[in-house]
């Protein structure tokens, strides 16, 4: 089942700043919903392990995410591909671009994705809500880290 979403963040700092963070697994990992493992496996690749529970499936979800066409501290091109086992697998591709402006940082992002096996037979309702409320929590997370929490 192909999915498609984009979107947009203000963020209060530096576009150095944001890239340095968009770019540590320490951060990243904090930050991605249900992540257990993050870790760099190579330059600018990472293999990860996420716990992830959409509608009435849960699943443990092992794969690797890699970095390309970086142009720092600009923009760059996510891919990842993780399998679940009896729940599935799930692959995408997210562009992510940064540009500075009074109020610090507008980070876009662009995601196509792609699901198959227990999960694609929820419906493309249920998994886009679940994949805009996954998004919505990093972002959110993410802000945080940079911005530090609301006080």
């Amino acid at each position: 089942m192909p999915m498609t979403m984009a979107g947009e963040v203000q963020l209060a700092a530096n576009r150095e700043t944001v890239w340095e963070k968009l770019n540590d697994p320490d951060v990243l990992k904090v930050c991605i919903p249900g992540c257990e493992e993050l870790v760099r496996s190579a330059d600018n690749q990472f293999s990860a392990i996420a716990k992830m529970k959409v509608g009435p499936v849960s699943a443990k979800f092992k794969g690797r995410v890699t970095l390309s066409d970086l142009v720092p501290p600009s923009s760059y091109r996510i891919s990842g591909e993780g399998e679940g086992g009896i729940a599935g697998f799930a692959k995408g591709v997210a562009t992510v671009a940064l540009v500075a402006n009074e109020e610090g940082t507008l980070l876009s992002y662009g995601v196509e994705a792609q699901i198959g096996g227990k999960l694609a037979q929820l419906g493309q309702r249920l998994i886009s809500g679940s994949a805009k409320k996954i998004a919505d929590e990093f972002f959110s997370r993410f802000a945080d880290v940079i911005e530090g929490p609301p006080g």
